[in-house]
């Protein structure tokens, strides 16, 4: 028997992971009734994270409903697999980058695809953690890596990399507005003593720029590193170009982006599909998160839902 997203208490699809972690996923109920629309169908989490949007996935699916979790990060997975278990029959995890999505769709047999989610976002797990590294709040190594196994690092882009490339980096992955001033105030701090942790470039970046309109200086330069690291922008167009065959007439794709950056490849690419005659806008513009929501949960308060539907 279907469960409606109605049916499920809050209790469970907010419940905390552990002590230590809770998740709360951004525009949860925008993102059920957009993307699922056949409650036997096979849909796609492409960055499951911590669960939120998997789990209310299942709560409104039938149970020949099915669902597959894919992430790059191995600790959330193991965290997620526990909060799923209520739903193992219907639902697969598996460790993945959604740049590889085409051969992890093959290799699972899983498609054509009812609806597929991209959730853009940093979880909890990551940015809370201070020992990965993505934070300003709390010291930790200078990592960045969503997966771990990955062998790019924040501390090696800004230790290694010369000026010009840190530059561009800041520029376009940050729009710092001093990005040439501050890669060469990087290489003259790396210079003296590299960096190691996350106290080290915020230190920098406090010490050479202004803050501008509350926001801390070293927000955009951290963003940046991440996107580098990751190859975050790389990634999104490559798994949303290679998603496209694999869903079926109807099928729909949700992706859920934090910066303009991520939210200009999503329109490219959705546009050109309905360019072509390949598929339609479920929405003209991006939905967003609701005033109560941003109140509850502050970091829904850039998130952007854009959802494209195969005809």
């Amino acid at each position: 028997m279907m469960t409606t997203l109605a049916a499920a208490t809050p209790s469970r699809l907010h419940r905390p992971m552990t002590r230590e972690y809770t998740h709360e996923p951004v525009l949860l109920k925008e993102v059920v009734e957009a993307l699922v629309w056949d409650p036997s169908g096979l849909y796609l989490d492409g960055t499951v994270g911590l669960g939120g949007h998997s789990e209310a996935i299942l709560a409104s699916i039938s149970a020949q409903g099915k669902l597959l979790g894919m992430d790059m990060d191995p600790e959330a997975l193991e965290l997620t697999g526990t909060r799923l278990k209520p739903h193992t029959g219907n639902v697969r995890l598996v460790h993945a980058n959604f740049r590889d999505l085409g051969q992890t769709l093959e290799r699972e047999k899983f498609f054509p695809l009812a609806g597929a989610l991209f959730d853009l976002g940093v979880s909890s797990l990551q940015f809370d953690k201070p020992a990965r590294g993505f934070s300003l709040q709390g010291e930790g190594p200078l990592d960045m890596r969503m997966d771990p196994g990955s062998p790019l690092t924040a501390a090696r882009i800004v230790n290694e990399w010369p000026a010009e490339q840190l530059a561009l980096l800041f520029k376009e992955f940050g729009e710092v507005p001093e990005a040439v001033r501050l890669a060469r105030w990087v290489v003259e701090h790396r210079e003296k003593k590299p960096f190691e942790t996350t106290t080290d470039l915020r230190r920098l970046v406090e010490a050479k720029l202004p803050r501008r309109g509350g926001i801390h200086p070293a927000t955009q330069v951290f963003m940046a590193l991440r996107i580098a690291v990751n190859r975050e922008l790389e990634n999104l167009t490559r798994g949303l170009e290679s998603l496209f065959p694999y869903l079926r007439q109807g099928g729909r794709v949700a992706v859920i982006s934090f910066h303009s950056l991520e939210d200009r490849i999503v329109k490219h690419v959705f546009q050109s599909y309905v360019t072509h005659g390949q598929a339609r806008l479920i929405a003209s513009a991006p939905l967003r998160a609701s005033s109560q929501e941003v109140a509850r949960n502050p970091r829904s308060r850039s998130a952007k839902l854009r959802v494209m539907e195969k005809l």
